[in-house]
């Protein structure tokens, strides 16, 4: 989708091509993030394989990523929606949401999803189903009740939800509610100011996540929709005005130290065990507001390195910025694919997770060049701009997934 352009002062480059890397970056992080589930041993849930040895640093690798990854997803889908509403009316806006969310959404549930639960079934040797026969059955009931659920897309259905609430606002801040804008933007530079944007982020935490731990349903996961949903309008405006790049650049610094010592405090709650159960007592409550924080602080000090280092552009990242949304929807299909059988092999945990990763990234990319990138249905059904037959699909294509 689109790429960012940034407001930045003289002499300085539009387009934000650091947005640009920071998503080709998450997108690529995401699978060593789902391999390394393989090996986890923790409370954020199950991966649909596992392996018999589990690993303590691959659990500590999920426990940090878990803690900003998916939050710059949605602050980057934001600042991409900021500039489609640059140039697009609103109804443009909604059709442009429905052809690159919904409907790869659609498509990835029903093609998509259903291998990985089969796999997910055929772990346990009691069943013995051929995955024709399975297939009607992935419809039996939605998860944990059934089989029906939609995997890693709960990101794409929940951005297109998103896209569609947050609509009004976004076009009201170009309008009657510019004065609000116009405030932050006043006090944005204060020293501080960006940091304590991490407030209502910590509150949503503190108040939501001990009912809601995370089940990304949709219908009765408020922590996380309030959270990610906040995130995006983040992303939305700090690409707005060039203060707010302004602002994080000057608390790089401050961010990065906030974010380290925040981290090694949430590991040190974790390695000692001495987190109290999950509810509404004070311990707990004050977990989650550090959490808040932390992951405010890492988002701040990301974006910021991502400005200081990552601001050019490059053959590279035209490819990867055009195979990075396909990539997302088929990473995790193939990863579990390959993980299934590699699981089984007499080799140690580091040996299978770079095995699992190495060849997920090359099948994933391959599938990409040979059916998707110059199949217009493909493209279609990926969420992707068509292309002339004529021409060849390398040119700049946009980065952002939302």
């Amino acid at each position: 989708m689109e790429q960012v352009k940034c407001p930045r002062g003289k002499n300085q480059p539009e387009r934000c091509y650091e947005f640009d890397w920071l998503r080709v970056l998450a997108v690529l992080l995401l699978l060593y993030f789902h391999t390394a589930a393989i090996f986890y041993n923790g409370e954020l849930g199950e991966f649909y394989i596992k392996n018999d040895q589990l690993s303590h640093g691959m659990s500590c690798f999920i426990l940090f990523v878990h803690q900003w990854h998916m939050q710059i997803f949605f602050l980057l889908s934001g600042a991409g929606s900021w500039f489609a509403l640059s140039f697009r009316s609103a109804n443009e806006y909604v059709q442009e949401r429905f052809q690159r969310l919904f409907i790869p959404f659609l498509f990835g549930t029903g093609v998509l999803v259903p291998p990985m639960v089969y796999y997910r079934l055929l772990s346990n040797p009691s069943y013995q189903d051929s995955y024709v026969q399975f297939y009607p059955q992935f419809f039996n009931g939605i998860r944990p009740h059934g089989n029906f659920e939609w995997g890693h897309l709960w990101f794409v259905i929940y951005l297109f939800v998103f896209s569609l609430l947050a609509l009004p606002l976004f076009l009201n801040l170009k309008g009657a509610g510019s004065h609000l804008l116009a405030k932050l933007l006043a006090n944005i530079e204060k020293p501080g100011a960006i940091l304590l944007l991490a407030l209502p982020l910590a509150a949503i935490e503190a108040s939501l996540r001990p009912r809601w731990p995370g089940f990304q349903n949709l219908y009765d996961d408020w922590a996380n929709f309030c959270l990610y949903l906040l995130y995006f309008i983040y992303g939305y405006l700090i690409p707005s005005n060039a203060r707010f790049g302004q602002a994080i650049d000057k608390h790089l610094t401050i961010a990065l130290v906030l974010a380290v010592s925040s981290m090694l405090a949430l590991f040190g709650c974790w390695e000692t065990g001495i987190l109290p159960e999950r509810g509404y007592s004070l311990g707990y409550i004050l977990y989650q507001l550090l959490r808040g924080f932390d992951s405010w602080f890492w988002i701040v000090a990301v974006v910021g390195l991502g400005r200081r280092y990552l601001n050019f552009s490059s053959n590279l990242l035209q490819y990867a910025s055009a195979a990075a949304y396909p990539f997302y929807l088929l990473h995790q299909t193939v990863l579990v694919t390959f993980g299934f059988y590699v699981v089984h092999w007499n080799a140690g945990v580091m040996e299978k997770f770079w095995i699992i990763s190495t060849t997920s990234l090359i099948a994933t990319i391959a599938l990409y060049e040979l059916f998707i990138r110059r199949n217009n249905i493909m493209r279609f059904l990926f969420g992707l701009k068509p292309i002339d037959s004529k021409q060849e699909p390398i040119a700049p294509v946009p980065a952002s997934r939302d």
